[in-house]
């Protein structure tokens, strides 16, 4: 039975100074088993050319696509990333760019997303493609 996505943040672990998303500025907009949608500066996550970091658009899709997962896993089951796929369609170089993730499959051991990105004209930046290993248990962390 999925949980409700108001419970999502209090299973988290006590790491928040160590999230990844956080410190690249990652901000949830929506939580349902329908989507996930989530937004991103670019500023501050860019590479050394001035365009946003291809890294930085992966870390984006995988917060969603990894955060759609749990919706649908927790708490009888954990998910992990098994693959993650990108594409980059364009650059993105200020403001702000914005994910969605969908379903394309929802398993007892593995669910897979697909993640939309784009910027703040709505031209895709990047697609994904996320699949999680749903785990019995959850991994040791620390």
């Amino acid at each position: 039975m999925p949980i409700d996505p108001s419970q999502l943040p209090e299973m988290a672990p006590d790491t928040s100074s160590e999230q990844l998303a956080a410190r690249m500025g990652v901000e949830l907009v929506t939580l349902t088993l329908d989507e996930v949608v989530g937004r991103m500066p670019v500023a501050g996550n860019r590479q050394p050319y001035g365009l946003l970091h291809g890294g930085a658009s992966a870390v984006l899709a995988e917060t969603l696509g990894s955060t759609l997962s749990a919706l649908h896993a927790m708490p009888e089951r954990f998910p992990v990333g098994l693959e993650l796929a990108c594409t980059h369609h364009r650059s993105a170089t200020q403001g702000w760019v914005t994910g969605t993730a969908r379903p394309i499959h929802v398993g007892r051991s593995t669910s897979t997303s697909e993640i939309v990105i784009v910027d703040d004209e709505g031209r895709r930046v990047c697609t994904a493609k996320l699949t999680c290993l749903h785990r019995d248990n959850r991994p040791q962390v620390g």
